[in-house]
């Protein structure tokens, strides 16, 4: 059984589902960032080294998580809304902490729900303590306010606008995962940015493969036609990607 977000809003607008085809094109998907603003940008000089050879569409997928827990995440979204590396095209996709972030800027949920997923560590990246501000101001509202008004326009604009999945003819790339049964034009954005046993444990029934992030594993291993690649990279140090290319995969680490 899956865990429900309290805050979650299945009513809200779906997020965009991008369909790609990615015929002659050299395809990298990233797992959870988490803030690591110095192993994005490792993992990033590795690719371009990797891919130097290949001379046609080249294309990073970012799957989500790009902020909390480590401790750069406004590097991280200074950088992403940056252009990618020369020659490149690149995707980034939501992910349950990008949604969490913005639902607390928008007000819909608190700073205390938003930190216990470590948005406190975002916050720190402002320059901002929440602990601080909340004696400094004498009351959660005054420090709410303070918050939500230093989160810089253009990193609201990119939570706001990021898509929620791509799917391919051989590849689905999603952050967390996708619900068996339903197919993909059946499947909420709570389940593709949250969703975890139902998903880990039970056979999802697409023919394509899903390349996935959300759930940290130590090794990246192929399991019932997906592919998990998140890393845990805020804890491990390690940030991984997995090259594709004509159906084949290569994984590359920090």
């Amino acid at each position: 059984m899956n865990f429900r977000w309290p805050w979650a809003e299945p009513t809200k607008t779906r997020r965009t589902r991008l369909a790609l085809d990615l015929e002659d094109t050299l395809a990298y998907a990233v797992g959870d960032v988490h803030g690591c603003h110095e192993e994005l940008l490792a993992l990033e000089a590795k690719i371009e080294a990797d891919a130097a050879f290949f001379s046609g569409r080249k294309l990073i997928i970012m799957l989500g998580d790009y902020v909390d827990r480590g401790p750069a995440s406004s590097s991280v979204l200074d950088h992403l809304l940056r252009p990618p590396p020369p020659g490149f095209e690149r995707i980034c996709l939501a992910g349950n902490h990008e949604i969490a972030m913005l639902d607390y800027c928008e007000g819909r949920i608190t700073l205390g729900e938003w930190t216990s997923l470590g948005g406190d560590a975002t916050l720190i990246s402002y320059g901002l303590d929440p602990a601080y501000l909340g004696r400094a101001f004498g009351s959660a509202r005054k420090a709410d306010e303070h918050i939500r008004k230093s989160i810089p326009d253009g990193h609201m604009h990119f939570l706001h606008d990021l898509p929620v999945l791509v799917e391919t003819p051989h590849f689905v790339f999603v952050h967390a995962g996708i619900r068996p049964g339903l197919s993909l034009d059946e499947q909420s954005d709570d389940d593709l940015t949250r969703i975890r046993s139902d998903f880990l444990h039970h056979p999802h029934g697409l023919r394509q493969w899903i390349v996935h992030g959300h759930t940290p594993v130590p090794t990246i291993v192929p399991e019932g036609r997906r592919l998990n690649i998140d890393t845990g990279a805020f804890y491990s140090g390690c940030l991984s990607a997995v090259r594709i290319w004509r159906k084949k995969g290569h994984v590359i680490s920090t």
